[in-house]
């Protein structure tokens, strides 16, 4: 017996830690991605888009508290990537792109907030918790750090803010649902609505192109299509279209080209975080609220089939005693037949 509890213990202690390298390489790997496209802003690197924060409090939901030395690993080597070497600058840079994820997801948790985002007020707080609120942390932490160990000017520091801001929150609103819907992603069955799920693909990557493309400020032209997908498909649809339009603005921004084109950094940022988050808030706000009226019909409708199956079960027993005589009758009746 005492060996099977050592077997299992041994087990869990592996599992944990096989999930904090997980996420530590998960972390690095988006990190990774992330400085695929960056900007310079006063004299700092910034990036319009950091993954590793929606990776970070993606891991949070599904984990829980314990997986944050996974996240501080991450960022660790994200650091160390960036800067080449480890300092005191990095040990601040660090501590907030842990911290943030960390305030984020008890934010969520104070609030009630569910994984599956089939509410109205789940969109919500995500938005306006998880990601304006919680990377306030980062931001503010990194651009303080940078101050302190005069890299950054005094002066410059609610611009370079800003921009750092602007990517953290970009991070968790564009990765974070996407991640959520992966995760319980099922194989779907073939029906006829592949054929629009495939029609929907072509007309947001043509409105995608178009709108990141052209300097005729466009840009509006991808929330047709965001609303059909939050209608038709509800988060699995419209996350990868946000996801999609995202990917095609940043790389836009970071070209200053189409609507980018002529434009200050910090303008540039300022009007790639509108246009994103307006994105990501009509996906994911669209999307909990059709999901929440189909979960309301479901909810009628099974109780329509429990009200049927109780008259139905109801009805024979009536039925039995409307055609047995009462003992009145019964009195009645003994005389005739005497």
């Amino acid at each position: 017996m005492a060996s099977v509890i050592r077997s299992e213990k041994a087990r869990r202690r592996t599992v944990a830690v096989a999930q904090l390298l997980g996420v530590a390489a998960a972390y690095y790997l988006s990190g990774r991605l992330g400085l695929l496209r960056q900007v310079e802003a006063y004299q700092s690197v910034v990036t319009p888009l950091w993954p590793p924060t929606g990776v970070a409090l993606t891991a949070l939901l599904q984990f829980g508290v314990r997986i944050w030395p996974g996240i501080a690993l991450g960022a660790l080597f994200t650091t160390l990537t960036i800067s080449g070497s480890f300092s005191p600058l990095g040990i601040g840079i660090l501590i907030g792109n842990t911290l943030a994820p960390l305030t984020a997801y008890a934010a969520l948790r104070t609030v009630g907030f569910r994984e599956e985002l089939d509410r109205l007020r789940d969109g919500v707080v995500l938005v306006f918790l998880g990601a304006f609120t919680g990377m306030l942390v980062s931001s503010t932490l990194g651009c303080f750090t940078l101050v302190l160990s005069e890299k950054l000017p005094v002066e410059r520091f609610w611009p370079v803010w800003a921009c750092w801001w602007a990517g953290d929150v970009m991070g968790v609103l564009v990765v974070t649902p996407i991640l959520l819907v992966l995760r319980r992603a099922r194989m779907p069955r073939v029906t006829d609505r592949w054929l629009e799920a495939v029609g929907l693909f072509v007309v947001m990557m043509c409105a995608s192109l178009i709108a990141t493309t052209s300097t005729l400020a466009m840009l509006y032209l991808v929330f047709p299509v965001l609303i059909w997908a939050a209608l038709r498909f509800q988060l699995p649809g419209s996350a990868p279209c946000a996801l999609l339009v995202s990917v095609l603005a940043v790389i836009a921004a970071t070209h200053q080209a189409g609507p980018f084109r002529g434009h200050h950094v910090l303008e540039v940022m300022l009007n790639l975080a509108l246009l994103n988050g307006s994105v990501t808030l009509t996906s994911l706000l669209l999307s909990a609220l059709v999901t929440e009226q189909l979960n309301i019909r479901r909810e009628m409708e099974h109780a329509c089939v429990e009200l049927a199956e109780l008259v139905e079960e109801l009805t024979p027993r009536s039925a039995a005693r409307a055609r047995r005589p009462s003992s009145s009758e019964r009195v009645a009746i003994r005389p005739e037949l005497g």
